[in-house]
């Protein structure tokens, strides 16, 4: 592991009475439904989030004023539109701090990858800016801020396994979490989250388990129809090879295996380090992919 500090339950390592570091993990939906088109055009979900090993790094300093941005060792000069910019901002504006920040941020997960990086990234500035100077927003303003935000930015202040619903702002935990790992599958493609809503076909009576807290705790290794994304269909349909990758998965002894968000990584679930491990080295060979052998954190 390339990781060498030590790091609380929250991701936090306090490197300095001037500077913190934290992990923002990268999440995979085990589930999505869309159940609903709200009238601003937002869509509805039941989804089931997951956090996983698979971390991006960000160092923050404390500086006088305004908010530098370096990413991978190079500073961002165009961050307007960048989420972990926008959060710091938004941070210093709710508290009134007449200081800066500096943040470095280290990738490791893709981008646009459907696995959630950038709002991993956001939620994380938020927490470690708050603990730099001594907590002064209430989980409850976090939470706001994060919406404010993206839909997935809530669930990334929580980092466990949840039930999420709404558009994001509703988090269900679930506590009793059985173990896995998984190999996640992530070619070099973009695919584009609002494209993938806009062409879905909607098919808003289809909630295949009403009890879905006790279905996820209990049932995760005894039902491989468990594991369901509504937006594989629209995806799967422009990008063939990605089913392709799906259905080799679970050839090489995944229980279950599925597209994460809109896509493009595809994932498979493994009951050991070891089955994964060994599933995973055919697609350690092909070079227009990126692979990694994560676990579930909770």
């Amino acid at each position: 592991m390339y990781l060498t500090r030590e790091y609380t339950d929250d991701g936090l390592s306090i490197s300095g009475r001037a500077s913190i570091e934290i992990l923002a993990p990268a999440k995979l939906n085990l589930y999505l439904n869309i159940v609903g088109l709200r009238p601003d055009g937002y869509h509805e979900l039941l989804s089931v989030f997951t956090p996983v090993s698979l971390y991006d790094i960000l160092k923050i300093d404390k500086i006088d004023s305004g908010v530098d941005l370096y990413w991978d060792g190079r500073a961002l000069e165009d961050k307007k539109g960048n989420l972990v910019y926008r959060a710091a901002l938004c941070f210093f504006e709710k508290t009134g701090i007449n200081k800066g920040a500096r943040i470095r941020v280290s990738k490791k997960i893709p981008i646009s990858s459907g696995l959630g990086g950038g709002s991993s990234d956001a939620a994380s500035t938020l927490k470690a800016l708050n603990r730099l100077w001594g907590n002064p927003l209430s989980k409850k303003e976090l939470k706001s801020i994060a919406l404010s935000l993206g839909a997935d930015v809530p669930f990334f202040l929580l980092q466990k396994p949840a039930i999420v619903r709404g558009i994001g702002e509703i988090l269900e935990p679930i506590d009793a979490f059985p173990d896995a790992w998984y190999i996640i599958v992530t070619p070099r493609l973009m695919v584009s989250t609002a494209w993938a809503y806009k062409n879905v076909k909607l098919d808003l009576t289809k909630i295949k388990n009403q009890d879905i807290v006790t279905c996820f705790s209990k049932k995760i290794f005894e039902d491989s129809d468990l594991l369901s994304n509504d937006l594989e269909s629209v995806t799967f349909k422009k990008h063939p090879f990605l089913e392709e990758i799906k259905i080799s998965l679970v050839k090489l002894g995944a229980f279950s295996a599925l597209m994460t968000g809109s896509g493009p990584s595809v994932f498979g679930i493994f009951r050991s380090y070891e089955e994964a491990f060994k599933a995973s080295r055919i697609f350690q060979l092909q070079k227009n992919c990126d692979v990694f052998i994560v676990e579930g954190l909770h």
